[in-house]
């Protein structure tokens, strides 16, 4: 009997573990800030800017287009006219892309949250000055 104690209170100290890494708390990371476009880095030239609801879209044609996009704030004039309205719920990335047009994808966030994997089309965006490529 003494025998057969040992390997149930071993067994029974096993199963009662918890793994520590799945009670750890998810970063919740944020798409507000600005991010270049896939396959862009370093020397994109196509930045979109995610500020309180409206995505901005910055080009650069010349120069050092990194310096020009920290520059850049939120309405600033420098962004394309018109930008679009968006909504980010529960890692659900939602665009307005005009005419009845969407793009609704969840989003899962690698590098620390500097990178953004837009799950539906398959393609990521870096953001500003994360050094995630």
């Amino acid at each position: 009997m003494k025998k057969l104690l040992l390997p149930l209170l071993f067994a029974f100290l096993i199963m009662s573990c918890e793994n520590d890494s799945e009670s750890l708390p998810v970063p919740d990371y944020s798409i507000e800030g600005k991010w270049l476009i896939e396959g862009m880095i370093p020397e994109g030239n196509t930045m979109y800017l995610y500020k309180d609801g409206l995505r901005y879209t910055y080009y650069c044609v010349e120069g050092d287009c990194n310096a020009l996009f920290n520059s850049y704030e939120a309405n600033d004039g420098n962004h394309i006219p018109n930008p679009l309205n968006y909504t980010y719920e529960n890692e659900v990335l939602t665009v307005d892309l005009n005419f009845g047009n969407e793009l609704v994808t969840t989003i899962k966030f690698e590098c620390d949250g500097g990178e953004a994997y837009f799950e539906t089309p398959g393609y990521s965006l870096f953001r500003l000055n994360s050094e995630c490529n």
